[in-house]
């Protein structure tokens, strides 16, 4: 069996940036990609998905994102950046390799692989992200619709809906960039438990951004302090909340009850929809933790700032709200990193 200085599950932004970490502290990282390349989830997410922070603030530690430092990259750009960034990175990344389960191993950790394959290592960091897997929520009646689901992730682009009816569920930002793109194309309403909440994308001149690091909020390390993780307002420069305002797409309540490919919503109005898109977020994707019992029986790791309450050697990077406001994003990947391979090399 072979034996590894450390071992991180993921080559997404948080798998490189925990390897840039591991080299920096003198460490031989290998990393176990289950995907062809090491770029994480960023090639399926939808066509016209642009990051809402400049590239100033959209870069992992040792590389700064190429072009102009205050336009919002497009994903291809990010998918290109994470191919250079690990070409260029001195440590030993394993794609199409994937993780099956995760055993204890005395003070250590045993990898099996899905082709038999079984590493051994003290130090292992789950970097599949909070990305890994589309959450689909319980709503009223959605098993019986007998029009078209989908998530977010299995959305592309807009013409493949054209004069079709359809209800996006969420309000975050995917969901309005989803919702306001194809409200060129078809009759859409965003579903909402909560209305959408808008803040401007650069107010006195600047980023959101560039206010948020400079005011510290940006790193405040309070994620595990927080039950329910706030609800985060869309950033816009206008062109969102002038679309929401002239109805395309409009805004209501979630619908309370489904019948067929017809939603009633909570003024009692019944229609007919062709297609549900859920923009409602992902969950971790950690499964093969589940032997060491370092989740929860819904895929929530037993964690608290990253590192892991039930087995010293097992840290985290790239969970949502893991320390701080940007823990799942491609600046605050790095921050966490360090402080979590910092603390794993103390125990």
């Amino acid at each position: 069996m072979n034996e590894i200085d450390a071992l991180v599950i993921g080559a997404g932004q948080a798998g490189l940036a925990a390897a840039h970490v591991l080299r920096a502290a003198g460490l031989a990282p290998v990393v176990l990609e289950a995907g062809e390349e090491p770029v994480g989830s960023w090639p399926s997410y939808y066509d016209s998905l642009t990051l809402f922070s400049p590239a100033r603030f959209s870069a992992l530690p040792g590389m700064a994102f190429p072009g102009d430092p205050e336009h919002y990259p497009h994903r291809d750009e990010v998918v290109e950046y994470l191919r250079r960034y690990a070409k260029n990175l001195d440590a030993d990344i394993r794609t199409g390799h994937r993780v099956d389960t995760v055993r204890p191993d005395g003070t250590g950790f045993v990898a099996r692989l899905a082709d038999g394959t079984e590493l051994r290592s003290a130090i292992l960091i789950a970097a599949t992200g909070a990305f890994g897997r589309p959450y689909r929520p319980a709503l009223p009646g959605l098993d019986s619709f007998t029009g078209t689901v989908l998530h977010a992730a299995d959305y592309r682009e807009p013409t493949a809906f054209a004069g079709q009816r359809v209800v996006v569920v969420g309000a975050a930002n995917s969901a309005v960039q989803i919702g306001t793109e194809l409200g060129d194309h078809a009759a859409v309403t965003l579903a909402t438990r909560k209305p959408v909440r808008f803040a401007p994308q650069r107010p006195l001149g600047r980023d959101v951004h560039f206010w948020s690091v400079i005011s510290g909020f940006d790193a405040l390390p309070i994620g595990h302090l927080l039950r329910t993780p706030p609800h985060t307002p869309v950033n816009d420069d206008g062109h969102y909340q002038r679309a929401v305002a002239a109805g395309r797409p409009d805004q209501r309540r979630m619908f309370t009850s489904v019948d067929g490919n017809r939603l009633t919503w909570p003024d009692g109005t019944s229609e007919q929809v062709d297609t549900i898109i859920l923009a409602t977020g992902y969950r971790p994707d950690l499964s093969y933790l589940g032997e060491l019992g370092a989740i929860t029986g819904d895929g929530t790791p037993r964690q608290r700032r990253g590192l892991s309450s039930t087995h010293p050697g097992l840290g985290y990077v790239g969970l949502e709200w893991q320390r701080s406001f940007s823990s799942a994003t491609l600046r605050g990947v790095g921050r966490d990193a360090r402080y979590v391979v910092r603390r794993l090399l103390r125990r």
